[in-house]
């Protein structure tokens, strides 16, 4: 049984079979490299303790930072595509910004970083809306 780290501990999880009792194999019934059962999972679950380790020793501030520049990063792809998803931008915006805003400095030195591409966000939003709307507005007429 494998486990999956959440923020309120880890979970257990049960591969579910298929109906009939089948597995999903690979096709001509090959064996995919690395499903040596047990082996595995004793592997896996040093490898998740591994990466506890490592998260463990970081410190806060660095990775809620980390987890605000993706945020960043998802606002900023919504408004890049062809057709900008606002809302979805919007979204991933205000998260960032209660983020920011709601931290301050307790963000560390990614705090005025952080700051500054929040505005920058903001403002490619409205310009994003704004030519939507003018775009809208000519293929009405």
């Amino acid at each position: 049984m494998s486990t999956l780290w959440t923020p309120s501990g880890e979970r257990p999880v049960r591969r579910q079979p298929e109906p009939g009792g089948k597995r999903d194999e690979p096709p001509g019934g090959a064996t995919p490299p690395g499903a040596g059962g047990e082996a595995d999972e004793a592997e896996l679950r040093r490898q998740m303790e591994e990466m506890r380790a490592r998260l463990a020793d970081a410190p806060a501030e660095v990775v809620v930072a980390n987890h605000a520049y993706g945020l960043f990063q998802l606002a900023a792809l919504h408004l890049s595509l062809e057709r900008p998803q606002l809302d979805q931008a919007r979204l991933a915006i205000d998260a960032l910004g209660y983020l920011v805003e709601g931290l301050g400095p307790r963000l560390g030195e990614a705090a005025d970083d952080l700051k500054a591409g929040l505005a920058q966000l903001r403002l490619a939003y409205v310009q994003v809306q704004a030519a939507q709307r003018a775009g809208g507005a000519e293929t009405s007429c």
